[in-house]
């Protein structure tokens, strides 16, 4: 068994994307990326400090926006409006999610698609399904390059992606799909889903449940990549994939925490530079 070691990684990444900033900014462009806080959510305060502080690590103009629970779906499309007119910005987040009374929908539609570094906007969904992806989500978006970084070659390989969520679970299938995979998509109500993950030579868990896939999941050998965050009757964080059963069994395997959510971080930052840098040819 060998560790993923994703905090590793990102730090790697990070160094290297320190210079390529330094770099642009020689052509006269700073990476901006803004993100939008709307409520109190805890967890969401924890992301938000995280993007700012590696946002500010590598050199981007970066800033967060908190605005109040009680603030109307009216307003917040006036401000994201505003944004996508400011050439400052290269990336705008809004972090969710959001109060119930503003559309997540309507929100994710306002941004620019060529500044929704979170890759959730419809075109840039289309655009990754038709084969030609601009900007993606950065969980997939960072599993793919530590599968890549521990030399996982997934042609002609066998996987499963459990979980079918816009952010984590189709767009994965998709990338590993492009790189060959022969993939198949499940999820909580898939019948005799333990017999079918055991097939699988990589193992994406991204279905929300601590502790949910366990030894009986698993065949020897397997690559494990866990997405999961949740926290067990004692406050600790877990991942949805029981790692001291499984560990023994995979070859490669994601801890929590360490794992996948540095990565994911670190692929928000640099779409926002890959933002920043297309604007060169744009101009």
């Amino acid at each position: 068994m060998t560790l993923i070691d994703g905090k590793a990684l990102a730090d790697k990444m990070a160094i290297a994307l320190k210079v390529k900033v330094d770099d642009l900014k020689n052509f006269g462009v700073t990476p901006g990326l803004i993100v939008i806080l709307v409520g109190e959510n805890p967890a969401s305060q924890v992301y938000v400090r995280n993007k700012e502080r590696r946002a500010t690590a590598a050199g981007f103009n970066s800033e967060v926006i908190r605005l109040a629970e009680e603030t109307t779906e009216t307003d917040l499309l006036a401000l994201i409006a505003e944004l996508n007119a400011d050439g400052k910005w290269h990336g705008i987040l809004v972090q969710l999610p959001l109060p119930n009374h503003i559309s997540e929908e309507k929100v994710l539609l306002a941004i620019d698609p060529d500044k929704d570094v979170d890759g959730f906007h419809p075109t840039n969904m289309g655009r990754l399904w038709s084969g030609n992806p601009v900007m993606i989500p950065s969980t997939p978006a960072g599993i793919m390059v530590m599968l890549d970084e521990y030399g996982v070659d997934l042609e002609g390989k066998t996987a499963l992606v459990i979980g079918r969520s816009n952010i984590v679970g189709k767009p994965m299938a998709q990338m590993l799909l492009d790189k060959n995979a022969t993939v198949t998509i499940a999820h909580s109500r898939t019948k005799n889903l333990s017999e079918l993950a055991k097939q699988a030579d990589i193992l994406v868990v991204a279905i929300g449940r601590g502790n949910f896939v366990t030894a009986d999941f698993v065949k020897k050998g397997a690559v494990v990549i866990d997405v999961g965050m949740n926290r067990d009757e004692n406050g600790k964080l877990i991942g949805d994939v029981k790692f001291d059963e499984v560990e023994p069994l995979a070859s490669l395997i994601t801890p929590v925490p360490g794992g996948v959510g540095p990565m994911t971080i670190t692929m928000l930052m640099e779409q926002t530079y890959e933002a920043a840098k297309r604007t060169l040819t744009k101009n």
